[in-house]
């Protein structure tokens, strides 16, 4: 039996040309997933999947990878993919649960969660940066997904708006820290604040500098200052993408 040829996509054809070379391919329902909060030191990390509809029904005006938009844009194209998605489903990781297992194996089990959870079970995933194993479906890594795939772009919006929402409730139940502006990452504002009062519950006490100002010490397993933790065996695509079928 002849292999068929591998599917080539140009990083220059456009925010939905990965999904749909996929769905040419047989693949109907694509779905994406990304997280926001990893470099954060306070609050959750929230993980979310999205499965957009093939053709025109899944073009959503002004898409792209969250942090590039307005908090207005982003809020507008939130609700417009609330509207459109096939699915989508939210999986939100408390900072106890990050100090206890680590960012990656949390990050990991989020996706596989949020992909889980989808009303409309995926037939391939693409993820951004970083594979997921334990999925029975193929996937693909790529390399700032959100700027490339539309289904992962959806996802990283999703996130980012869900956890903008909770951190700006952690403000109300949490005030001093700056929660509503900062969302947790380590500003200047952010440090002076930790250093003023010292962290509070929803801080993630694994992170050196919350670690240093608790004065707990750095724990063995702390990492570095809203670093974002690297993720191991990143596959990274280079200026093109190629995709090829199979059981992960």
């Amino acid at each position: 039996m002849l292999t068929p040829p591998r599917t080539v996509v140009h990083r220059g054809a456009g925010l939905y040309a990965l999904e749909r070379a996929l769905q040419r391919r047989g693949f109907t329902f694509v779905a994406g997933a990304d997280e926001a909060g990893r470099g954060a030191c306070a609050g959750p990390l929230v993980v979310a999947a999205v499965v957009l509809p093939a053709g025109r029904r899944g073009e959503i005006d002004g898409l792209t990878d969250s942090k590039l938009l307005t908090p207005a844009a982003r809020e507008r194209i939130y609700e417009e993919i609330m509207v459109r998605a096939m699915a989508h489903s939210v999986v939100v990781i408390p900072p106890g649960e990050i100090d206890s297992m680590g960012l990656h194996v949390c990050n990991l089990a989020g996706m596989r969660r949020a992909l889980a959870q989808l009303a409309q079970r995926p037939e391939y995933v693409l993820t951004d940066g970083f594979s997921v194993d334990g999925l029975d479906v193929p996937g693909l890594a790529v390399w700032k997904g959100d700027q490339v795939a539309a289904c992962v772009a959806a996802a990283s919006v999703v996130a980012k708006v869900t956890r903008d929402r909770i951190m700006v409730e952690l403000d109300r139940a949490w005030p001093g820290y700056g929660f509503a502006v900062h969302k947790g990452y380590a500003t200047a504002e952010h440090s002076a604040a930790l250093h003023r009062h010292g962290p509070c519950r929803v801080h993630r006490f694994s992170y050196a500098n919350v670690a240093a100002v608790a004065d707990r010490g750095a724990p063995r397993s702390t990492v570095g200052v809203a670093s974002g933790m690297a993720a191991p065996e990143t596959v990274a695509v280079g200026d093109n993408v190629c995709m090829e079928g199979g059981l992960r």
